[in-house]
């Protein structure tokens, strides 16, 4: 079994996809990765007293999850919400919002929650259920990898190449080729982007 450190330094962007500013993973996905980390891992859905997947309040409709896992259990919950994230109810509703073109308010609504709006949300509860145990912990704190230590990138050979350039579209060329080979290392980026700006000054000078 893999420790929470382990878990949580598994990358798990390629399995994402953004929706109204918020980030989603495949529950298919993580659940697979998560059993093969924890074997002995099992989920529960939590029932209302009538026997629902989801609790219903006036607020609105909200899903609890349950995860085991090494010993351990954690609960997630989530709300229920339609496509512009706002929470859905037994029945529709309107709300009203400033339309940033006309700076009218305008009226939108949002429509009641059906059983596949539960079922969504549900998957999507698991998913940050497994957050507490380390599996793309880094989406919910608004990062955009996980915390580990990047490889080192050998800077010399990329400084050079941009210093070598022979003209302003060889040293575009050169620069976004670099680029690549930092793989999103934020400080070899800052490097090559202040190398790049000061041979674009000296060809500019020369010309």
């Amino acid at each position: 079994m893999k420790t929470f450190n382990e878990i949580r330094a598994i990358n798990v962007n390629e399995h994402t996809e953004k929706k109204e500013g918020l980030t989603y993973l495949s529950w298919a996905w993580a659940w697979d990765t998560f059993k093969q980390a924890c074997p002995d891992a099992t989920y529960e859905i939590l029932k209302s007293p009538a026997g629902l997947p989801y609790f219903e309040s006036l607020a609105g409709a909200m899903v609890y999850t349950k995860v085991t896992a090494n010993g351990e259990t954690h609960e997630m919950w989530l709300p229920v919400m339609d496509g512009k994230n706002k929470a859905m109810k037994s029945e529709p509703y309107a709300y009203s919002v400033r339309d940033w073109k006309t700076k009218q308010q305008v009226e939108k609504t949002v429509d009641a929650y059906s059983m596949f709006d539960i079922n969504k949300t549900l998957m999507r509860c698991l998913v940050k259920n497994l957050a507490m145990f380390g599996l793309g912990l880094y989406i919910y704190s608004g990062e955009d990898l996980p915390e580990v230590e990047p490889e080192p990138i050998d800077t010399e050979p990329m400084l050079n190449a941009i210093t070598q350039a022979a003209s302003l579209e060889d040293l575009k060329n050169v620069y976004f080729g670099v680029v690549k080979m930092a793989k999103g290392n934020q400080e070899v980026m800052r490097q090559l982007e202040a190398a790049k700006d000061a041979r674009k000054n000296q060809l500019m000078e020369a010309a």
